[in-house]
This record gives C-alpha cells, structure tokens and sequence, in this order.
C-alpha cells in the first residue's frame, strides 16, 4: 500500500504501528555520549570525577540492575546493598588472592558472577512468595550476608578492624590511578552494561519478565516457567549490582568496611528507582542523577542565600525531601522522572523534523 509520511507522523494504520526511531532520542544519546566522552576531561574537575560523575554512574548501574528485577519483573527486593557487598568482597578476594589476575575488568565480572550466583539462592523464595513476604525475605538476606562480612574474617583476609584496601589498580597493564582514568573506566563498563540491559528487556527474555509481573498465572498457563523467568532476573539484576559493588568499593572509596553496604544503601538504590521510574532504563539514571545531586545542592542552597544551617539540619531536610519527593511520585506520577520525560518528549514530536 502506498502511503506518505510527514515528518514523523504516519497517515496510514500500518505505518503508525511499526516501531520506528525517534530522530530526538538518537541526537540527544549521541550529545550526551559526545558530552561524556569529549567534553567531560575538559572541563571536570577532581571534585567533579570523585563526587559526581563517579557515584552517579555506578548507582546508575546498580539502579539498572534492581529495576531489572522490581520494574520488569515485579519482583521486590530490599537486599540490593547486600548483592552490591557480594561483588565487592568476592571481587577483593580474586584480586588479593590471584594476582596474577590484575585486570579490573575481569575482577569486576568476577565479583557481578558471584553475586549473581547469591542472588539465585536468595530468590528461590520468590516461586512461593511474592509482594510483602519477597521484600521481607530479601531483606532477611541483607541482614544475613552483612552480618556474614562483618563476622567471617576470611572475607576481610582477617584484618583486625573488618576494613579492607585495595591499590595499584590497572586494566591491561594500563594503571588506573587518576580520576579522570576511573571515570573512563566506569564510563565503559555502565555502557556496556546498558546496552546489554537493552536489549535484554526489549527480547523474549524481557517480555517473560513483564508477563511475570503483569499477570503472572495467566503467563504461567501460556507456557511461561516462572522458575526460570524470576531466577534469570534475579540472576541478571545481581550480575549488574554485583559489579556496581565491585567498582563503588574498588574505584569510588578504597577501602570500605560492611557498613559502607548496609541496609541504608538498598534504601538509596530503591529510591533512586521509585523516582526515576520502574520498568525504565532511562528512569535509573535520572532517579540515580537526583539522588546524587540532591543532597550537593542542599548543601549549597543556604550557603548561596546566605542562610546559616548546621549540617545536622541539612541531613534532616534531605530525609524529609527524599521522602516529599517519593510521596510525590507515587501519588502524582507512578512511573516518575521517566514518564515526566516521556511526555515532554511526545510534545517534540509536533515539530516538523524529517523522519
């Protein structure tokens, strides 16, 4: 059938249901890619690297990693800081253990394994419970493996204060040292690693996710194994928070102890997915971006409006706006930053650019 396309509009029923790319979506990734690769060494600062862009894109992937799980799959999990200490203690244990392993990259996967074999284990509730119970029982797991940590002295190479350090980092012989080398470095494993979350929830391998979390006895009887489904992504969503716990203890502190993964951290990585979005990519990163940014600017606001304000007041009024602002989302808008974006992106489609 012959039919005319006008700009990005469709005149025909076929035509308006194929899926086809949105001209705003390419240009915008490439600037951010283009600002990220390009601009970014230009212009950061150490502060910049090591308090910003550095924690932010490894909560962007740890966020990824638990909305894989909870946005797309439906299942809840309170234990994402205690995946996140798996990836970091068993990726501390090959790089002190077996040195001649000194590629970062490779003990990062190593740790992203480990936790994603943990993560099997503690999911094998899910296919009993789900909803409340599931939180509670991955919440139990947070408890168990940081009192595992704190307790088990082999993990910690038996260091009298439970705290462990990690130096002279390297990939392919190349040694990451500066920040500017960590970011590139986190900046191409968070790539990757999104890309391959892509194209997961865009498969069949998502598509059984999502028909696991809408309706989970109807996917049951057209043939969808729930054991395989809900221990694939709890097995992909531990991988991903697993080497986000590898690269937070290894490129963004140094040395940590239990505690630096306790049960606060689920919390961050939790809110950080009620607020960008569940079941969106792009909603983990703008949910990790406020999360990081918002306690920076807190900070800052009195300072610029000449207000004085303790830190202990500071910390408060960050609790009480995490909390508004999740409040808020749940209320107003469910699907949170990403549906916010949606729209205003939906509103671009009205200018008159070629398809």
């Amino acid at each position: 059938m012959l039919y005319r396309e006008t700009g990005q509009f469709k005149t025909t029923y076929e035509s308006d249901q194929r899926i086809f790319r949105i001209v705003q979506d390419r240009w915008i990734i490439l600037a951010i890619l283009a600002a990220a690769l390009v601009v970014v060494p230009f212009v950061a600062t150490p502060y910049l690297y090591t308090e910003i862009l550095i924690p932010f894109l490894i909560l962007s992937l740890a966020a990824v990693g638990l909305n894989i799980l909870v946005g797309y799959c439906g299942q809840v999990s309170l234990g994402t800081g205690a995946f996140m200490a798996v990836g970091a203690y068993a990726a501390y244990n090959l790089w002190l253990r077996v040195p001649e392993i000194n590629n970062l990259i490779v003990v990062f996967l190593f740790g992203g394994l480990m936790a994603a074999a943990v993560g099997i284990v503690f999911g094998l509730p899910s296919l009993r419970i789900k909803g409340f119970y599931l939180a509670v029982a991955t919440l139990a797991a947070q408890f168990f493996l940081d009192w595992v940590f704190a307790r088990v002295g082999w993990f910690t190479n038996y260091t009298a204060s439970g705290s462990v350090a990690v130096g002279d980092l390297s990939v392919f012989g190349m040694p990451i040292a500066t920040p500017e080398e960590r970011y590139f470095l986190i900046l191409g494993m968070v790539i990757f690693l999104t890309i391959v979350a892509l194209n997961l929830v865009r498969g069949q391998i998502g598509r059984t996710w999502m028909a696991i979390r809408d309706m989970d006895i109807a996917a049951e009887i057209i043939g969808i194994r729930p054991l395989l489904v809900k221990l694939s992504a709890f097995a992909v969503s531990s991988f991903m928070i697993g080497v986000a716990g590898a690269m937070w203890g290894f490129l963004r502190l140094g040395s940590w102890e239990p505690l630096a993964f306790d049960i606060n951290r689920s919390f961050q990585i939790l809110f950080m997915v009620i607020i960008g979005g569940l079941g969106s990519i792009l909603g983990s990163f703008l949910g990790a971006a406020f999360i990081v940014l918002t306690p920076i600017l807190l900070n800052q606001i009195p300072g610029w409006l000449g207000i004085p304000m303790s830190t202990a007041l500071i910390s408060h009024i960050e609790f009480m706006v995490f909390g508004a602002m999740i409040v808020f989302f749940l209320i107003v808008e469910p699907h949170g930053l990403a549906r916010m974006w949606a729209v205003f992106k939906e509103k671009l489609r009205l200018w008159p650019f070629p398809y």
